[in-house]
């Protein structure tokens, strides 16, 4: 059976059939996938059940490199899965505890509920990230995507212009900090910014796109508060309905985004009663993103 892709939104996602990604790609099927990923930049993998963690790694890893190692924040009790290589999406510790409110790995989470683009603050930042879902709450806690391709092909030209060639200032501290978060010594050094391109050229599919993030604070040449207004301002048209799929999470769902043409966020939900516990693989982009010359 060949893979089909059933489109989701207008401009863009949609929902992937004919391949079980539990057990191993053949190199037709990842081709496939990446031109789906290329086409439609958000794929949705139903599977009602979720993935181990080493068939969430296998897939993931036959369509490109894991990024390496990084800082993260971790709950005082240590890390919650088996494998450094997962990142832990969820508002749990250890023995599957739901966090105290005032938990560190908890406050810094709340930050996923900004528009941004995974790894952003990395130097080298990250292509796709798959995430697949273990327990899910029984109301909120979706996941909004926004298209960042029909973002620029939709921005008025005079406005195209004016940001073609800028690069802003991208660090976790911006995003995090925006909320009250607070940073030790080591992490503020961990955590400086680094450059991207505000327009970059998507390398598989060639179409242009912003590059966007609540990670974004600053951009290289301009006064802050002008910088500021002018990363609201794009925030604010990419993100408008005609742009944006939301995702109703079921057990066992595993959504592959592209970072080099979406941003995503997460919806709130009642994280002191109930779990959430998502779990996402990230391939690195491999080099620097390309700019919009």
């Amino acid at each position: 059976m060949s893979l089909t892709f059933f489109p989701l939104h207008p401009v863009f996602a949609a929902e992937c059939s004919g391949v079980d990604i539990g057990e191993p790609l053949s190199a037709a099927d990842a081709a496939a996938i990446e031109g789906g990923m290329d086409r439609y930049a958000v794929l949705v993998f139903r599977r009602g059940k979720p993935l181990t963690t080493a068939q969430q790694l296998a897939f993931t890893q036959s369509l490109g490199e894991l990024e390496p190692p990084y800082t993260q924040i971790r709950s005082e009790e240590g890390m919650r899965l088996d494998s450094p290589r997962l990142s832990d999406i969820s508002n749990l510790g250890p023995g599957d505890r739901i966090l105290a409110r005032d938990d560190r790995k908890r406050l810094f989470g709340l930050g996923n509920q900004l528009w941004h683009s995974d790894s952003s603050y990395k130097t080298v930042p990250a292509r796709y990230s798959a995430l697949c879902a273990h327990v899910i709450p029984p109301s909120g806690g979706d996941t909004e995507f926004a298209d960042m391709r029909a973002a620029w092909d939709a921005l008025h030209p005079d406005l195209k212009a004016r940001v073609q060639g800028l690069y802003a200032e991208h660090s976790r501290i911006f995003s995090k900090g925006a909320l009250g978060f607070r940073f030790t010594e080591q992490e503020e050094r961990d955590f400086a910014p680094v450059r991207q391109p505000l327009v970059r050229t998507h390398p598989g599919s060639g179409r242009h796109s912003l590059y966007l993030s609540s990670h974004a604070g600053r951009i290289v040449g301009w006064p802050v508060p002008e910088a500021m207004m002018m990363l609201r301002e794009l925030t604010e048209h990419a993100t408008q309905r005609e742009f944006v799929y939301r995702h109703k999470w079921r057990v066992g769902d595993l959504v592959m985004w592209d970072n080099q043409a979406t941003m995503h966020r997460a919806r709130p939900f009642d994280d002191e009663k109930y779990p959430r516990d998502l779990r996402r693989t990230t391939l690195t982009c491999g080099q620097p993103a390309l700019a919009l010359a």
